[in-house]
């Protein structure tokens, strides 16, 4: 089976559960490291999926990686290939596929409930989940790019997941672990307390109050949508 690439855009915004799901169910990745200078790929033919991670930067920046990874993600859409985004990668597809990013009319920082949409495409990624509690830290926001179903939202962001057949990306971050929400309220702080008047944000005191079971009832709800999008990987 070709390997899962990973695309990391920030060195603490890494795959986090994501990788140990992979691990648990001895599907091959591999990371590619944007951040570090590693070249986005010019083709999808070595890989079974391509999943794009977080970072700080918007997509709407003149960064050069930007427009090769979305070279990339339309190639792999019109392959057929499963395609996953987690905050800046969901923002990264979306624009790929034709949405739009913009100012989010708040920071969204910590946890915050998040509600299903009545509509089959919901049902299918998240079964009968008809909410839960999710990790948040973001400015902007896509728009639902043609063709997709928007899934999910939260009472500050309209738009936080979206799917197209193989395609899902998502605005908040279900890929989280304990230590990697130690290390970004440690990286930060500055950002926190800057956006401390936002309805959306929390301390950092508030996100870590508690959080070992909040990040295993995350990690559960992410079992579903990474189980419902390996199911379309290649496994020859």
């Amino acid at each position: 089976m070709k390997p899962v690439a990973i695309f990391r855009h920030f060195y603490s915004e890494g795959p986090g559960y994501f990788a140990t799901f992979l691990d648990r169910h001895s599907i091959p990745w591999t990371p590619i490291r944007v951040d570090a200078g590693e070249a986005v790929p010019s083709s999808v033919e070595a890989y079974s999926g391509l999943v794009f991670m977080g970072g700080p930067m918007s997509v709407n920046d003149p960064l050069p990686w930007v427009g090769q990874s979305c070279a990339l993600i339309r190639a792999a859409a019109a392959a057929s290939m499963p395609v996953l985004g987690h905050c800046l990668g969901g923002q990264l597809i979306a624009k790929a596929l034709g949405g739009t990013i913009t100012r989010n009319p708040v920071k969204e920082i910590g946890w915050g409930p998040a509600e299903l949409l009545d509509n089959a495409e919901a049902r299918r990624w998240f079964g009968d989940l008809a909410g839960f509690e999710t990790f948040h830290w973001h400015g902007e926001t896509f728009s639902i790019p043609p063709g997709a179903t928007r899934l999910l939202e939260s009472a500050h962001c309209a738009n936080q997941a979206y799917a197209r057949g193989k395609v899902f990306g998502m605005q908040c971050h279900v890929e989280m672990t304990e230590e990697m929400i130690r290390q970004w309220c440690r990286d930060g702080a500055a950002e926190i307390a800057a956006a401390a008047n936002s309805p959306a944000v929390q301390s950092p005191e508030v996100m870590q109050d508690g959080m070992a079971p909040k990040v295993a009832a995350l990690n559960a709800v992410a079992d579903r949508i990474y189980a419902r999008w390996v199911e379309g990987l290649n496994r020859d």
